[in-house]
């Protein structure tokens, strides 16, 4: 499978996952990120991409 985990970092630099198996990463209005799991769940955070390694099958988003 190619799918990614999303990463989440907070304020004291700490990466929390934020979803599972995504295979969807889509920009909304007003700089929220729309994330979407091969299961359907989404989850919409305003963040920016902070780094992304497909080859790890990792997406680590700031937020803002």
């Amino acid at each position: 499978m190619c799918e990614a985990n999303a990463y989440i970092v907070n304020g004291n630099g700490a990466e929390n996952l934020l979803l599972a198996d995504v295979d969807i990463i889509e920009p909304e209005e007003g700089g929220q990120i729309r994330l979407i799991s091969i299961y359907g769940e989404q989850k919409v955070v305003k963040a920016d991409i902070k780094s992304m390694s497909l080859v790890n099958h990792r997406v680590v988003l700031a937020t803002k």
